[in-house]
C-alpha cells in the first residue's frame, strides 16, 4: 500500500501498538512485592568477601559476638513493623529487569551472603523448621549483625514464640541480639515472655520494673512500683526499687502540701521564691536539695506524724482531730528526714544543704551547718567537703567578703588559702598569712594590688615596718 511521507510520520507518531518488552511479566512483580520483608533496605557495599575488617559489634555499639555493618538500619524498629515497601526497599524504583535473577532458588548460604551485600532476596521460601534454622545459622557464622537481625525478624513472623524461644535457647549469639533487638524497639511483652521462658528472674524484674518509664499518673507510677517492690531482684536492686517507692510516695505527700500552701500565699519563703516546678519523680538529690530551700527547719519525723501520715493516705482525721495533711506538714518534707531514710551520706547531704541556703544568702544557716561542739560544750567549725569547696560554693552565691574571709582562714593548706585568698580578694588573709609567713618580699609585692590609700594598705605598711617582727628576707 502506497502512503505518502505525511502520512508515514502519522502512522508512526500516533500508532496505538506498543513494542512487547520481557520486564512485563506480572510474575515478577509479585516476587518483588513480596521481598520487601527481607532486609533490603542495607545499602550495597562492595563485594569483597574479606571482612576480617569489620568490627563486631551490636546494634547499639555493644560487642556480642557479631560483626555489625555499619550504614544500614537507623533503627531496628524500622525493619520490625509492616511498613510501607519504601522504607524497606529503596531499590523498587529500579527497573525490573535488574531483579531478574532474585526468583532463583537461593540456598540458605547464598541468600545470608547477599543479605550481607545489601541485595534483595525473599526469605518466604524457608518453610520448613530446618531451613529456618539453616539459615540462621549461615547468618550466625558470617558475624554480621544486620544479617542475624534480619533473619530473627523473619523467624519471628513465621515461627511461634515456643519454638523461637526453644531453637534461640542454644543459639547464644542469635539470642542476644533478639534480646537487645526487643529492648531496642519496646517489644517489652514478648521479652518479658522470653526471659520467663529463659527463667531469667532478675531481668524479668528489671524488665517489668523499666515499664514504670511509661506511667505519667503519679499515684499510678506508686502503684506499680509497690508491685515491684517483692520481685526477686539483687539485694541492691532491691534496694533501688524500695527506695524509688518510697521517694516517690513522699514526693506526692510534699507536692499536695507545698501546692496548697503556695496557693494559700501565707508563707513567706513561696512567696519571696515561687516554686519553678513540681517536685514529682525528681531525683533523690533534687528532692534533697528543694527540701532544703523550702522545709529547712521542719522537725523531723515523729509518732505523731506517722498517725498523721496514715490518716492523709486513708483521708480520715487523726486522734487530736486534725487533718493528716495539716500535720504532716514538717515531716516528709524535713531535710533531716530524708537523710536518715534514704541514708544519705553526710558529705553530699551538707553539699547540698550548703548549695541551698547559699542560694538564700541564709548565713547563719550556713554557719550553724559547719558548727559542732564536743562532748565538753567547745565549738569547731567542722567540713566533710573540705573548706575550700566551701568557699567556692560560698562565692558563687555571691557571699559578702566578712563571709568568705571567714572560710578561707580554715582553709588548712597554706598555699590553697593564699590561692583562694588571692582570687577572691580577701586581703587581710592574705596580709595576715604573709605575716605569719614572715614573708616580707611577698607582703611587700602583694602591696601593689590592694588599692591606694586604702585599709589594707595602711595594714600593709605597718606590719612593713614594724620592728617586732623578724623577717624571714
Amino acid at each position: 500500500m502506497n502512503r505518502t511521507k505525511g502520512d508515514e510520520e502519522e502512522y508512526w507518531n500516533s500508532s496505538k501498538f506498543k513494542a512487547f518488552t520481557f520486564d512485563d511479566e506480572d510474575d515478577e512483580l509479585s516476587q518483588l512485592k513480596e521481598s520487601k520483608r527481607a532486609v533490603n533496605s542495607l545499602r550495597d557495599f562492595v563485594d569483597d568477601d574479606d571482612d576480617d575488617d569489620l568490627e563486631r559489634v551490636s546494634w547499639s555499639g555493644e560487642p556480642v559476638g557479631s560483626r555489625t555493618r555499619p550504614g544500614s538500619f537507623q533503627s531496628l524498629s524500622d525493619a520490625l513493623s509492616d511498613t510501607p515497601a519504601k522504607s524497606y526497599a529503596p531499590e523498587l524504583g529500579r527497573p525490573k529487569g535488574e531483579y531478574r535473577d532474585y526468583s532463583n532458588d537461593w540456598s540458605p548460604s547464598d541468600t545470608a551472603r547477599r543479605l550481607r551485600k545489601g541485595k534483595v532476596c525473599s526469605l518466604e521460601r524457608f518453610r520448613s523448621l530446618q531451613d529456618k534454622l539453616q539459615l540462621l545459622e549461615e547468618a550466625v557464622s558470617m558475624h554480621d549483625g544486620n544479617v542475624i537481625t534480619a533473619v530473627l525478624i523473619f523467624l519471628k513472623r513465621t515461627l511461634s514464640k515456643e519454638i523461637l524461644f526453644r531453637e534461640l535457647e542454644v543459639r547464644q549469639v542469635a539470642l542476644r541480639h533478639l534480646i537487645h533487638f526487643l529492648k531496642e524497639i519496646g517489644d517489652q511483652k514478648l521479652l518479658l515472655d522470653l526471659f520467663r521462658f529463659l527463667d531469667r528472674t532478675e531481668e524479668l524484674a528489671l524488665s517489668h520494673y523499666r515499664e514504670h518509664l511509661n506511667i505519667q499518673d503519679p499515684d499510678k507510677r506508686k502503684e506499680f512500683l509497690k508491685t515491684c517492690v517483692g520481685l526477686p531482684f539483687s539485694a541492691e536492686d532491691s534496694a533501688h526499687i524500695q527506695d524509688h517507692y518510697t521517694l516517690l510516695e513522699r514526693q506526692i505527700i510534699i507536692e499536695a502540701n507545698d501546692r496548697h500552701l503556695e496557693s494559700a500565699g501565707q508563707t513567706e519563703i513561696f512567696r519571696k521564691h515561687p516554686r519553678k516546678a513540681s517536685i514529682l519523680n525528681m531525683p533523690l538529690v533534687t528532692t534533697l536539695f528543694y527540701s532544703c530551700f523550702y522545709h529547712y527547719t521542719e522537725a523531723e519525723f515523729s509518732e505523731i506524724h506517722l498517725e498523721a501520715f496514715l490518716a492523709l493516705t486513708r483521708g480520715k482525721r487523726t486522734s487530736s482531730g486534725q487533718e493528716g495533711k495539716e500535720v504532716c506538714k514538717g515531716t516528709f518534707s524535713s531535710p533531716v528526714n530524708l537523710k536518715k531514710t534514704f541514708k544519705i551520706p553526710d558529705k553530699q547531704y551538707v553539699l547540698t544543704a550548703l548549695a541551698a541556703r547559699a542560694k538564700l544568702r541564709a548565713w547563719n544557716d550556713v554557719d550553724a551547718l559547719f558548727t559542732t561542739k564536743n562532748w565538753l560544750g567547745y565549738t569547731k567549725k567542722r567540713a566533710p567537703i573540705g573548706f575550700h569547696r566551701v568557699v567556692e560554693i560560698l562565692h558563687k552565691n555571691n557571699a559578702p567578703v566578712q563571709i568568705l574571709q571567714e572560710y578561707v582562714n580554715l582553709v588548712e593548706d597554706v598555699d590553697t588559702k593564699l590561692n583562694l585568698a588571692t582570687k577572691f580578694k580577701c586581703h587581710d588573709v592574705v596580709i595576715d598569712t604573709y605575716r605569719d609567713l614572715k614573708d616580707r618580699q611577698q607582703l611587700l609585692a602583694y602591696r601593689s594590688k590592694v588599692d591606694k590609700g586604702s585599709a589594707e594598705e595602711e595594714k600593709i605598711d605597718a606590719l612593713l615596718s614594724s620592728s617586732q617582727i623578724r623577717w624571714k628576707n
